[in-house]
């Protein structure tokens, strides 16, 4: 019973040291991208959106599923103290890895003003610029997302999760000092914006560098202990790595068709828009600004709880893996229960706070005022609850990776795609509803794919998702906490008359008043509670107040 709670104790740390992690980087994202939203504008916003979806995607289907993989196949192999064929498989995903990253990249680089001149319609490449910068990323994070892969898959975050802050921090130094450099280099070239956008994408590449190095120095300073740990395996003949390459192939294409047909909706938002709109008459520059404002700023800030959500789903897969290989069905359905909750715990708030506090935050984050502070304010409260959806269907679909139902996430992805890319063309075609289609298709997207994988959880599996306490009552929370965040804005800004001011202080009251309702509602239990980070801490600060 003690092991148990223990494994489960550390389940539940791993995943919010992940999650804390991605709430650091996000942060830093937002920060930096401040100053480099007023340095390029909106146009170069523009340009700068559509580099990295393309990106996004070359990296998708290049290496971005490496580190899934890799996390799998070694936490398979540990378990079962095998850790020869775990330290050879990590020398087989190097080599694999490099390769196809090398080859994404240099295609990348090299096809980057055909795909500003043939997918987004433009005349003067703007996007090119900043895609060419971007393109020896892939190459980098083929390695990086190994040794990441690696350290997951023994059941520590912590390198990642370090390296991720550290690259993000390179990143928004280098992004924002960069784009300033450029634009001023550049001044008298009508590709200022452009050239402004890839000084963002360097800072990109250069953190990646940072991290890579740091994760080579983590591994370095690991590999004696690894030695030692080689001379403890219980078998005596590894696999061969012929196999191996193998293995990696067949469970890195599933991963790949998953996360491809999950993340390719906001690179279609762009193609489907600029091509759309194209044929509508509407201004290349104007394209771009829309889209800046939809990218840039709705589904950066949106994309913050939803990397939260990616994180945890993350540091649930070895979990996953180690309660589904050892058959222990009510382990196994502790932990998918246990992922649900805190992804519901962080999205739900999240959701209606970014709803009802749009406008504010909006001004405070990116200074936006009239037209373009009305459009990304409306962006926000129609789009709002795609958090609660894509953080559902992330953690769902990791659990469904993790009990060797790969080929359903991927279903469930073409299906929601399909509906998906019919309801966009619909909408921007025959609709005055422009940019507010990709909103609503962002919502309906992750909505899908959430039924589906809530179905297939209780038919694979035989899980049955609580729904009182993870969704009612944490709801009727979020609920509770939102009229009071919104009613405190209001009467600190009719005294203060300051956006910052009563925006941060009603938003610090929230997170204490949702914590207060959490407890008071019995959405969270005291064990639930303690084996939280600083559980002890929060379960004797509730008791202090007599709220348990």
């Amino acid at each position: 019973m003690v092991a148990a709670k223990d494994r489960k104790s550390s389940f539940i740390t791993q995943g919010i040291i992940l999650a804390v992690a991605s709430v650091i980087v996000r942060l830093i994202g937002l920060i930096y991208r401040i100053p480099l939203a007023k340095a390029i504008g909106d146009d170069g916003l523009g340009a700068y959106s559509n580099a990295f979806e393309v990106y996004n995607i070359a990296l998708l289907l290049s290496t971005y599923s490496i580190p899934t993989a890799i996390s799998k196949l070694i936490s398979e192999r540990e378990d079962k103290k095998e850790y020869g064929n775990s330290y050879h498989l990590l020398q087989v995903g190097l080599i694999f890895s490099a390769v196809v990253g090398f080859l994404a990249s240099l295609l990348l680089f090299l096809g980057a003003d055909f795909i500003a001149q043939y997918i987004y319609k433009e005349a003067d490449l703007s996007t090119a610029i900043p895609l060419k910068v971007l393109a020896p990323t892939i190459f980098v994070f083929s390695i990086m997302g190994v040794i990441r892969g690696f350290f997951q898959g023994k059941h520590t975050v912590i390198p990642t999760s370090v390296s991720q802050i550290l690259e993000q921090i390179v990143n928004a130094v280098v992004s924002v000092l960069a784009a300033k450099l450029l634009i001023s280099h550049f001044s008298a070239s009508p590709k200022i914006s452009a050239y402004g956008a890839a000084g963002g994408t360097l800072g990109t590449l250069c953190g990646a560098v940072t991290a890579l190095l740091f994760l080579l120095f983590i591994f370095l300073s690991y590999y004696p202990y690894l030695k030692r740990r080689l001379k403890k395996d219980r078998i005596g003949a590894y696999e061969d790595r012929a196999l191996l390459i193998k293995i990696l192939f067949l469970t890195t294409i599933p991963i790949i068709l998953n996360q491809t047909v999950y993340s390719i909706s906001s690179f279609l938002d762009s193609v489907l828009m600029n091509q759309i709109f194209d044929y509508k008459g509407v201004e290349e520059l104007v394209r771009r600004t829309l889209f800046g404002r939809y990218s840039g700023k709705y589904r950066l800030l949106t994309n913050v709880p939803i990397a939260v959500a990616s994180s945890i789903g993350m540091a649930t897969l070895p979990s996953i893996v180690q309660a589904h290989t050892i058959k222990n069905k009510e382990l196994l359905h502790s932990r998918i229960a246990q992922a649900v909750k805190l992804n519901m715990l962080i999205a739900f708030p999240c959701a209606a706070g970014m709803a009802v506090l749009a406008s504010p935050i909006m001004q405070f984050v990116f200074e936006d005022t009239g037209e373009a502070l009305a459009m990304t304010s409306r962006m926000m409260h129609i789009g709002a609850a795609s958090i609660v959806f894509f953080a559902y269907s992330t953690a769902t679909n990791s659990i469904l990776q993790g009990v060797n139902r790969m080929r359903l996430p991927v279903i469930h992805g073409v299906i929601s795609l399909v509906i998906y890319l019919v309801l966009d063309v619909i909408l921007l075609m025959y609709t005055p509803l422009g940019v507010y289609s990709l909103v609503i298709g962002n919502m309906v997207f992750p909505l899908i794919i959430s039924i589906l994988n809530r179905r297939a959880l209780r038919r694979e599996l035989g899980y049955i998702q609580e729904l009182d306490r993870t969704f009612i009552r944490t709801g009727l929370c979020t609920v509770f906490m939102s009229i009071l965040a919104f009613l405190a804005y209001r009467g600190l800004f009719s005294v203060t008359k300051s956006n910052t001011i009563s925006l941060l202080a009603a938003i610090l009251f929230a997170m204490v008043v949702y914590f207060i309702t959490l407890i008071v509602f019995r959405a969270v239990e005291e064990e639930e509670l303690s084996e939280m980070p600083k559980g002890a801490f929060l379960v004797r600060l509730a008791k202090k107040f007599h709220l348990m």
